[in-house]
């Protein structure tokens, strides 16, 4: 049988952890900042926009349209093929105000009248969202990602322990803000389809997780006086063959799409790939270190505390006695 990890392999990760969050903390850090100050470049899901569906005349290719289009001076043009490389249908999005928008598809149906014959070209579909849709669609997404990790918390708590929860949930949002991270140092288009591949990863990121996590709980039961960094250590060992085995056909799937799947599911396969790589060293050196600094919490409040909590101690005068 094949085994990319040998059996009795001892890596010293619960070791190490310190050095590992230390990194960690410092990428997420450098993630806000860039956040804050660069921003995302949001796509015109987020900040509004038109989209126009043209057929353009047979052998333009994406330059070609991108060149004619350009012509009439549409903020943030973006030209995207659709279907294989020699299709003549092409997604055209471009941002601006309210008022603007509503003359994109005239302005692109111009482009193309100016470079081409009666009947080469069709405008096949006009989609407009608004300033104020995109707002309120940038809040609602964010809010998902928070409610999924409110949510995995709760999940984990009851499944395994509450000291399981923050170190899951923690490494969840370290892989989501990271990624984001190299979304804002990239500028690359950060839309609906880019949330869902986060969204995507957050579950996929959570399924590792819960496969170390099972294992540590399965140690511990199997050797109560073990210390939680022996049975981290033994638990991650165990499950590394499988976790990099695991990442690597899915990041060869997600590069599969990257390469090969167009230029419409081009940013989604991209958000896999950074997220399967982030993923992977959370759950191996975030999420289980913080099992071991929650374990360790505890312990020194129980040792503090041994007895429970201090009771209030109540004497119970006796009744006075009387005599005539």
């Amino acid at each position: 049988m094949f085994e990319l990890i040998r059996p009795g392999t001892q890596i010293d990760f619960a070791g190490k952890r310190h050095i590992f969050v230390g990194l960690s903390v410092f990428f997420l850090l450098a993630a806000i900042v860039l956040f804050f100050t660069k921003g995302l470049n949001y796509g015109i899901d987020f900040t509004g926009g038109a989209e126009v569906q043209v057929r353009a005349p047979q052998g333009w290719d994406i330059g070609k349209v991108r060149d004619e289009v350009g012509k009439q001076d549409l903020k943030g043009l973006k030209v995207v093929q659709l279907g294989e490389a020699g299709s003549s249908e092409f997604l055209v999005k471009s941002q601006g105000s309210e008022n603007e928008l509503n003359l994109v598809s005239q302005k692109v149906g111009q482009a193309l009248e100016a470079a081409s014959a009666p009947g080469q070209y069709e405008i096949m579909r006009v989609d407009v969202v608004g300033p104020a849709a995109g707002s309120t669609l940038r809040k609602s997404g964010f809010l998902s990602m928070f409610y999924a990790l409110i949510g995995i918390l709760v999940y984990v708590a009851l499944r395994f322990d509450i000291r399981y929860a923050p170190g899951a949930v923690l490494a969840l949002a370290h892989d989501t803000l990271i990624t984001i991270g190299i979304f804002v140092v990239t500028q690359k288009q950060f839309d609906l389809l880019t949330l869902a591949a986060l969204l995507a990863l957050i579950g996929y990121s959570n399924n590792d997780t819960i496969i170390v996590f099972d294992r540590v709980r399965e140690t511990l039961q199997a050797n109560p006086k073990l210390t939680i960094e022996k049975a981290v250590n033994q638990a991650t060992n165990e499950t590394l063959g499988r976790t990099i085995l695991t990442s690597v056909t899915t990041f060869f799937s997600a590069a599969a799409l990257w390469v090969f799947g167009g230029p419409v599911i081009h940013d989604f396969a991209f958000t896999f790939m950074v997220g399967i790589i982030v993923g992977s060293y959370s759950s191996i050196f975030v999420a289980s270190a913080f099992v071991i600094y929650f374990t360790h919490y505890q312990q020194k409040r129980a040792g503090k505390n041994p007895a429970g909590p201090r009771k209030r101690q109540i004497t119970i005068r006796p009744e006075p006695k009387f005599t005539a």
